[in-house]
């Protein structure tokens, strides 16, 4: 017979088995899509983040849901992939700073679309967060991301999991944090790289 003790942690370790297989499923799924190539990451990201900023963005062609990027030590990171077909930004700021020992903070920065907004075609941008005032036409919230069609082609996530999708975006003041940056093209009028020692960012 069971005393009161084994009884007691048997029951505990099946509320753990409960609460574990689900977590093991779901990592295992992502996994899984990441070998078939259904999640954001096309490349192995860097252990840091970057920020963009730009006065203003227009797109055609918006698709947006939740992926897994995946870095050099196969560990996986969860994003909001952003998709446009077509997209103009006005004013683009991109910033990173790497802190290296004894000289301290590096920020690398660059500018474009000052006077001809930046073009790019089939933007995919991978984030962690995005700000800024909206507008979108046609928009459809909470739409299965593996149905998407309103975005590019490849604009498409897991099965069941939640995503929105419209014909056009516009948003002012865009501030946003990214893993990643992948387009089919990227026209940078009026590109200027600058290295710098301390902390120089978009935002």
């Amino acid at each position: 017979m069971s005393t009161p003790e084994s009884g007691a942690g048997s029951v505990r370790w099946r509320r753990f088995a409960l609460l574990t297989v689900p977590a093991i499923a779901v990592t295992a799924g992502l996994g899984i899509a990441l070998a078939q190539g259904a999640l954001a990451a096309s490349f192995a990201v860097s252990g840091q983040q970057f920020k963009v900023s730009a006065s203003s963005l227009e797109g055609e062609g918006f698709a947006q849901y939740g992926s897994v990027d995946v870095n050099a030590r196969n560990e996986l990171i969860p994003v909001a992939v952003t998709a446009i077909r077509e997209a103009k930004l006005h004013d683009l700021c991109q910033s990173v700073v790497t802190t290296l020992p004894v000289i301290g903070d590096i920020s690398l920065n660059l500018t474009a679309g000052g006077k001809t907004p930046v073009e790019a075609s089939n933007l995919f941008v991978d984030a962690t967060q995005l700000s800024g005032d909206a507008v979108f036409s046609n928009i459809e919230i909470g739409r299965d991301a593996s149905t998407l069609d309103k975005g590019p082609a490849e604009a498409q996530g897991m099965q069941d999991l939640f995503a929105q999708q419209a014909d056009t975006v516009s948003i002012t003041g865009l501030h946003q944090t990214a893993w990643a940056t992948n387009a089919g093209t990227f026209k940078l009028s009026g590109l200027s790289m600058n290295i710098s020692k301390g902390k120089k960012e978009c935002f």
